[in-house]
Protein backbone atom coordinates (compact mmCIF):
# COMPACT_ATOMS: atom_id res chain seq x y z
CA UNK A 1 0.00 0.00 0.00
CA UNK A 2 2.50 2.78 1.27
CA UNK A 3 0.66 5.69 -0.73
CA UNK A 4 -0.68 8.57 1.34
CA UNK A 5 -4.06 9.68 1.63
CA UNK A 6 -2.95 13.17 -0.03
CA UNK A 7 -1.87 11.09 -3.61
CA UNK A 8 -4.66 11.60 -6.20
CA UNK A 9 -2.77 10.31 -8.60
CA UNK A 10 -3.31 13.42 -10.91
CA UNK A 11 0.59 14.32 -10.74
CA UNK A 12 2.19 14.35 -14.39
CA UNK A 13 5.42 13.78 -13.46
CA UNK A 14 8.74 15.55 -14.03
CA UNK A 15 12.11 13.71 -16.06
CA UNK A 16 15.09 12.39 -14.86
CA UNK A 17 18.34 14.23 -15.54
CA UNK A 18 20.16 12.71 -18.46
CA UNK A 19 22.78 14.39 -18.84
CA UNK A 20 25.36 17.17 -17.21
CA UNK A 21 24.43 20.87 -16.53
CA UNK A 22 25.58 24.12 -15.12
CA UNK A 23 23.99 25.78 -12.57
CA UNK A 24 24.44 28.53 -9.66
CA UNK A 25 23.70 26.24 -7.12
CA UNK A 26 22.04 22.80 -6.66
CA UNK A 27 19.25 22.24 -4.62
CA UNK A 28 18.78 18.40 -3.92
CA UNK A 29 15.53 17.80 -2.57
CA UNK A 30 12.63 18.67 -3.83
CA UNK A 31 10.23 18.98 -0.15
CA UNK A 32 8.98 22.04 1.82
CA UNK A 33 12.75 23.03 2.13
CA UNK A 34 13.68 22.70 -1.16
CA UNK A 35 11.45 23.93 -2.68
CA UNK A 36 11.59 26.83 -0.60
CA UNK A 37 15.12 26.98 -1.56
CA UNK A 38 14.99 27.00 -4.98
CA UNK A 39 12.16 30.42 -4.85
CA UNK A 40 14.48 32.12 -2.94
CA UNK A 41 17.36 31.28 -5.37
CA UNK A 42 15.23 32.77 -8.46
CA UNK A 43 14.36 35.43 -6.06
CA UNK A 44 18.03 36.27 -5.89
CA UNK A 45 18.42 35.94 -9.81
CA UNK A 46 20.58 32.68 -9.85
CA UNK A 47 20.26 29.66 -12.78
CA UNK A 48 18.75 26.76 -10.02
CA UNK A 49 19.08 23.30 -10.93
CA UNK A 50 16.78 20.67 -8.43
CA UNK A 51 16.44 17.51 -8.43
CA UNK A 52 14.97 14.58 -6.08
CA UNK A 53 15.73 11.12 -6.07
CA UNK A 54 11.76 10.20 -6.00
CA UNK A 55 8.67 12.60 -6.68
CA UNK A 56 8.40 16.33 -5.83
CA UNK A 57 7.52 15.78 -2.19
CA UNK A 58 7.67 12.20 -2.02
CA UNK A 59 9.62 12.11 1.51
CA UNK A 60 8.30 13.37 4.29
CA UNK A 61 7.15 16.96 2.70
CA UNK A 62 4.15 14.87 1.30
CA UNK A 63 3.35 11.95 3.55
CA UNK A 64 3.18 13.37 7.04
CA UNK A 65 0.08 14.41 8.62
CA UNK A 66 -0.72 17.98 6.92
CA UNK A 67 -0.52 20.34 10.42
CA UNK A 68 0.40 23.66 10.14
CA UNK A 69 1.63 24.46 13.34
CA UNK A 70 3.67 27.83 14.62
CA UNK A 71 6.65 26.82 17.31
CA UNK A 72 9.24 24.44 17.13
CA UNK A 73 9.04 20.48 17.95
CA UNK A 74 8.73 21.39 21.56
CA UNK A 75 5.63 23.00 23.15
CA UNK A 76 5.90 26.63 23.37
CA UNK A 77 6.73 26.65 27.05
CA UNK A 78 8.92 24.31 26.87
CA UNK A 79 10.80 25.96 24.29
CA UNK A 80 10.74 29.03 26.78
CA UNK A 81 12.54 27.06 29.23
CA UNK A 82 14.90 25.68 27.09
CA UNK A 83 15.94 29.20 24.99
CA UNK A 84 14.42 31.92 27.31
CA UNK A 85 11.30 34.04 26.47
CA UNK A 86 12.65 35.97 23.89
CA UNK A 87 13.63 34.05 21.72
CA UNK A 88 10.74 31.52 21.74
CA UNK A 89 8.69 34.71 21.22
CA UNK A 90 11.17 35.44 18.14
CA UNK A 91 10.73 31.83 16.82
CA UNK A 92 7.10 31.89 17.19
CA UNK A 93 6.56 35.08 15.75
CA UNK A 94 8.54 34.17 12.47
CA UNK A 95 6.59 30.58 12.15
CA UNK A 96 3.29 32.37 12.39
CA UNK A 97 4.53 35.24 9.64
CA UNK A 98 5.32 31.52 7.69
CA UNK A 99 1.71 30.54 7.88
CA UNK A 100 0.53 33.59 6.86
CA UNK A 101 3.09 33.45 3.65
CA UNK A 102 1.90 29.80 2.93
CA UNK A 103 -1.82 30.90 3.02
CA UNK A 104 -0.72 33.52 0.40
CA UNK A 105 1.39 31.54 -1.88
CA UNK A 106 -0.95 28.48 -2.14
CA UNK A 107 -4.45 29.18 -0.70
CA UNK A 108 -6.14 26.06 -2.25
CA UNK A 109 -4.07 23.86 -0.12
CA UNK A 110 -4.73 25.09 3.32
CA UNK A 111 -7.47 25.42 5.99
CA UNK A 112 -6.73 27.98 8.48
CA UNK A 113 -8.97 26.21 11.09
CA UNK A 114 -6.89 26.49 14.28
CA UNK A 115 -5.50 22.92 15.85
CA UNK A 116 -6.43 21.09 19.41
CA UNK A 117 -3.85 20.15 21.66
CA UNK A 118 -6.25 17.39 23.99
CA UNK A 119 -3.98 15.75 27.01
CA UNK A 120 -4.93 12.17 27.49
CA UNK A 121 -4.61 12.53 31.57
CA UNK A 122 -4.51 14.74 34.56
CA UNK A 123 -0.83 15.33 33.82
CA UNK A 124 -1.01 16.36 30.13
CA UNK A 125 -4.03 18.58 31.00
CA UNK A 126 -1.48 20.56 33.66
CA UNK A 127 1.06 20.98 30.98
CA UNK A 128 -1.57 22.28 28.60
CA UNK A 129 -2.60 24.81 31.11
CA UNK A 130 1.09 26.16 31.50
CA UNK A 131 1.30 25.78 27.37
CA UNK A 132 -1.32 27.83 27.66
CA UNK A 133 -0.58 30.04 30.16
CA UNK A 134 2.86 30.82 28.47
CA UNK A 135 1.24 31.40 25.09
CA UNK A 136 -1.11 34.18 26.50
CA UNK A 137 1.79 35.87 28.43
CA UNK A 138 3.59 36.61 25.50
CA UNK A 139 0.88 38.37 23.63
CA UNK A 140 -0.13 34.74 21.32
CA UNK A 141 -3.61 33.49 20.33
CA UNK A 142 -4.28 30.42 22.71
CA UNK A 143 -8.02 29.35 24.18
CA UNK A 144 -9.16 26.86 26.88
CA UNK A 145 -11.20 23.79 25.23
CA UNK A 146 -13.90 21.15 26.67
CA UNK A 147 -15.28 19.69 23.78
CA UNK A 148 -16.07 15.95 22.20
CA UNK A 149 -12.12 15.52 21.51
CA UNK A 150 -11.94 16.28 25.31
CA UNK A 151 -9.93 18.84 27.67
CA UNK A 152 -6.49 21.26 26.20
CA UNK A 153 -6.24 24.08 24.43
CA UNK A 154 -7.46 25.85 21.12
CA UNK A 155 -4.56 27.34 19.37
CA UNK A 156 -6.54 29.52 16.54
CA UNK A 157 -3.87 30.76 14.41
CA UNK A 158 -2.80 26.96 13.15
CA UNK A 159 -4.02 24.89 10.48
CA UNK A 160 -4.29 22.14 8.08
CA UNK A 161 -3.22 21.31 4.92
CA UNK A 162 -2.76 18.96 2.08
CA UNK A 163 1.33 18.49 1.91
CA UNK A 164 1.61 17.02 -1.51
CA UNK A 165 -0.89 19.34 -3.44
CA UNK A 166 1.41 22.95 -1.28
CA UNK A 167 4.49 21.20 -2.94
CA UNK A 168 3.41 20.18 -6.32
CA UNK A 169 1.61 23.53 -6.70
CA UNK A 170 4.93 25.43 -5.74
CA UNK A 171 7.10 22.86 -8.15
CA UNK A 172 4.66 24.03 -10.95
CA UNK A 173 5.44 27.57 -10.09
CA UNK A 174 9.10 27.34 -9.56
CA UNK A 175 9.13 25.78 -13.26
CA UNK A 176 7.05 28.33 -14.85
CA UNK A 177 9.72 30.93 -13.34
CA UNK A 178 12.68 29.21 -14.69
CA UNK A 179 14.08 26.77 -12.30
CA UNK A 180 15.13 22.88 -13.64
CA UNK A 181 13.65 20.56 -11.67
CA UNK A 182 14.42 16.85 -12.14
CA UNK A 183 12.25 13.88 -10.56
CA UNK A 184 13.98 10.52 -9.82
CA UNK A 185 17.02 11.77 -9.65
CA UNK A 186 19.51 10.48 -6.99
CA UNK A 187 22.09 12.03 -5.86
CA UNK A 188 25.04 9.69 -5.29
CA UNK A 189 27.81 12.08 -4.97
CA UNK A 190 27.47 15.68 -3.42
CA UNK A 191 30.40 18.47 -3.32
CA UNK A 192 30.35 21.87 -2.92
CA UNK A 193 31.16 22.27 -7.07
CA UNK A 194 29.05 19.14 -8.44
CA UNK A 195 26.61 16.50 -7.62
CA UNK A 196 26.23 12.94 -9.77
CA UNK A 197 23.59 11.48 -10.37
CA UNK A 198 22.68 8.49 -12.34
CA UNK A 199 21.86 10.54 -15.53
CA UNK A 200 24.68 13.26 -15.60
CA UNK A 201 26.05 15.46 -13.52
CA UNK A 202 25.09 19.19 -12.37
CA UNK A 203 28.14 21.48 -12.22
CA UNK A 204 27.73 23.82 -9.68
CA UNK A 205 29.07 26.56 -7.39
CA UNK A 206 27.40 25.88 -4.57
CA UNK A 207 24.67 23.12 -3.18
CA UNK A 208 21.54 22.95 -0.45
CA UNK A 209 20.93 19.59 0.31
CA UNK A 210 17.24 19.23 2.21
CA UNK A 211 16.09 16.17 2.62
CA UNK A 212 14.93 15.91 6.12
CA UNK A 213 15.12 12.03 6.99
CA UNK A 214 17.89 9.96 6.06
CA UNK A 215 20.06 13.21 6.61
CA UNK A 216 22.90 11.54 8.65
CA UNK A 217 23.26 8.85 6.26
CA UNK A 218 23.39 10.97 3.00
CA UNK A 219 26.34 13.35 5.49
CA UNK A 220 28.07 11.38 7.88
CA UNK A 221 29.72 14.13 9.85
CA UNK A 222 25.95 14.37 11.46
CA UNK A 223 26.01 11.05 12.95
CA UNK A 224 25.65 11.09 16.37
CA UNK A 225 23.38 14.50 16.19
CA UNK A 226 20.55 13.45 14.09
CA UNK A 227 18.74 10.20 14.23
CA UNK A 228 15.78 9.16 11.94
CA UNK A 229 12.79 7.59 12.80
CA UNK A 230 10.24 6.17 10.53
CA UNK A 231 6.22 8.00 11.16
CA UNK A 232 3.34 5.87 10.43
CA UNK A 233 -0.17 7.03 9.44
CA UNK A 234 -3.33 5.48 7.94
CA UNK A 235 -6.51 7.49 6.39
CA UNK A 236 -10.08 6.25 5.90
CA UNK A 237 -12.92 6.80 3.54
CA UNK A 238 -15.18 9.07 4.31
CA UNK A 239 -16.48 8.77 7.64
CA UNK A 240 -19.82 11.08 8.79
CA UNK A 241 -20.76 9.24 11.95
CA UNK A 242 -17.19 12.05 13.09
CA UNK A 243 -16.50 15.39 13.39
CA UNK A 244 -13.03 16.86 13.62
CA UNK A 245 -13.07 20.39 12.45
CA UNK A 246 -9.71 21.14 13.75
CA UNK A 247 -6.60 18.87 13.59
CA UNK A 248 -5.48 17.24 17.07
CA UNK A 249 -2.80 16.76 18.85
CA UNK A 250 -3.21 14.02 21.49
CA UNK A 251 -0.93 12.34 24.39
CA UNK A 252 1.96 15.00 24.13
CA UNK A 253 1.98 14.94 20.24
CA UNK A 254 2.66 11.53 19.81
CA UNK A 255 -0.58 10.89 18.10
CA UNK A 256 -2.31 13.44 15.80
CA UNK A 257 -5.33 13.22 13.25
CA UNK A 258 -7.83 15.37 11.07
CA UNK A 259 -10.83 15.20 9.26
CA UNK A 260 -10.59 15.93 5.49
CA UNK A 261 -12.69 18.27 3.67
CA UNK A 262 -14.79 15.51 2.23
CA UNK A 263 -15.12 13.59 5.69
CA UNK A 264 -12.72 10.91 5.07
CA UNK A 265 -9.68 10.50 8.27
CA UNK A 266 -6.21 10.51 9.18
CA UNK A 267 -4.59 9.24 11.81
CA UNK A 268 -1.09 9.29 13.18
CA UNK A 269 0.96 8.15 16.16
CA UNK A 270 2.49 5.15 18.28
CA UNK A 271 5.88 5.38 17.40
CA UNK A 272 7.06 5.52 21.16
CA UNK A 273 5.04 2.46 21.30
CA UNK A 274 6.47 0.08 18.02
CA UNK A 275 10.01 0.00 20.15
CA UNK A 276 13.89 0.45 19.15
CA UNK A 277 12.49 -0.75 15.20
CA UNK A 278 10.73 3.04 14.72
CA UNK A 279 14.20 4.56 14.54
CA UNK A 280 14.71 2.77 10.69
CA UNK A 281 15.63 4.11 7.28
CA UNK A 282 12.87 1.98 6.31
CA UNK A 283 9.30 4.20 5.31
CA UNK A 284 7.14 1.38 5.24
CA UNK A 285 4.46 0.88 7.26
CA UNK A 286 4.94 -2.27 9.89
CA UNK A 287 2.40 -4.18 11.33
CA UNK A 288 2.55 -2.87 15.06
CA UNK A 289 2.31 0.67 14.95
CA UNK A 290 -0.47 -0.24 12.41
CA UNK A 291 -2.89 -2.56 14.47
CA UNK A 292 -2.55 0.41 17.29
CA UNK A 293 -3.66 2.92 14.94
CA UNK A 294 -6.69 1.12 13.51
CA UNK A 295 -7.58 0.27 17.43
CA UNK A 296 -6.95 3.94 18.79
CA UNK A 297 -9.17 4.87 15.26
CA UNK A 298 -12.26 2.56 16.63
CA UNK A 299 -11.84 2.55 19.85
CA UNK A 300 -10.68 6.22 20.94
CA UNK A 301 -12.25 8.01 17.76
CA UNK A 302 -15.37 6.00 16.84
CA UNK A 303 -14.37 5.77 13.31
CA UNK A 304 -16.43 2.73 12.10
CA UNK A 305 -15.50 3.97 7.72
CA UNK A 306 -12.84 0.99 6.46
CA UNK A 307 -9.20 1.77 6.19
CA UNK A 308 -8.28 2.52 2.63
CA UNK A 309 -4.58 4.24 3.02
CA UNK A 310 -1.47 3.18 5.04
CA UNK A 311 1.95 5.01 4.63
CA UNK A 312 4.96 5.72 6.56
CA UNK A 313 7.80 8.69 5.90
CA UNK A 314 11.01 8.89 7.18
CA UNK A 315 11.71 11.83 9.62
CA UNK A 316 15.15 13.29 11.01
CA UNK A 317 15.17 14.16 14.84
CA UNK A 318 17.78 16.30 17.41
CA UNK A 319 17.74 15.64 21.03
CA UNK A 320 17.27 19.22 21.33
CA UNK A 321 14.32 19.51 19.01
CA UNK A 322 15.85 22.53 17.20
CA UNK A 323 16.62 21.84 13.10
CA UNK A 324 20.01 21.79 11.42
CA UNK A 325 21.47 24.13 9.05
CA UNK A 326 25.15 24.55 8.47
CA UNK A 327 27.81 23.86 6.27
CA UNK A 328 28.67 20.43 6.54
CA UNK A 329 31.23 20.17 3.83
CA UNK A 330 32.67 23.12 1.54
CA UNK A 331 30.03 25.05 0.21
CA UNK A 332 27.87 22.44 0.59
CA UNK A 333 24.40 23.60 3.21
CA UNK A 334 22.12 20.75 4.97
CA UNK A 335 18.74 21.78 6.11
CA UNK A 336 16.36 19.37 7.90
CA UNK A 337 15.96 17.62 11.26
CA UNK A 338 12.62 19.03 12.06
CA UNK A 339 11.71 16.41 14.62
CA UNK A 340 8.23 15.82 13.37
CA UNK A 341 7.47 19.54 12.59
CA UNK A 342 9.61 20.52 9.38
CA UNK A 343 6.39 21.97 7.71
CA UNK A 344 6.08 25.44 8.64
CA UNK A 345 9.63 25.64 9.99
CA UNK A 346 11.51 23.70 6.82
CA UNK A 347 10.11 26.18 4.55
CA UNK A 348 11.85 29.00 6.58
CA UNK A 349 15.04 27.30 6.90
CA UNK A 350 15.14 26.40 3.15
CA UNK A 351 15.06 30.35 2.23
CA UNK A 352 17.31 30.92 4.73
CA UNK A 353 19.63 27.78 3.82
CA UNK A 354 19.90 29.46 0.08
CA UNK A 355 20.92 32.67 1.13
CA UNK A 356 23.88 30.98 3.29
CA UNK A 357 24.92 29.64 0.25
CA UNK A 358 25.25 32.85 -1.81
CA UNK A 359 26.82 34.15 1.46
CA UNK A 360 24.02 36.93 1.77
CA UNK A 361 23.68 37.61 5.56
CA UNK A 362 20.47 35.36 6.73
CA UNK A 363 19.79 35.83 10.48
CA UNK A 364 17.39 34.21 12.13
CA UNK A 365 15.91 33.28 15.87
CA UNK A 366 15.52 29.82 14.66
CA UNK A 367 19.62 29.46 13.83
CA UNK A 368 22.12 29.01 16.34
CA UNK A 369 23.72 32.46 18.11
Amino acid sequence: MNVPVWDDSKWPGLRALEGDLEADVCVVGLGGSGLSAVGELLEQGRRVVGLDAGPVAGGAAGRNGGFLLAGLARFYHETVAQAGRERAAAVYRATLEQIERMCRETPEAIRRVGSLRIAEGAEEYRDCLEHLQALRADGFPAEPYEGPEGRGILIPSDGAFNPLLRCRLLAQGLLREGALLFERTPALEVSGQAVRTPGGTVHCKRVVVAVDGRLEALFPELAGRVRTARLQMLATAPAPEVRFPRPVYYRWGYEYWQQLPDGRVALGGFRDQGGEGEWTHAAEPGEAVQQRLERFLREHLGVRAEVTHRWAASVAYTESGWPVLEEVRPGVWAVGAYSGTGNVVGAILGRLAARRALGIPAESPLLPA
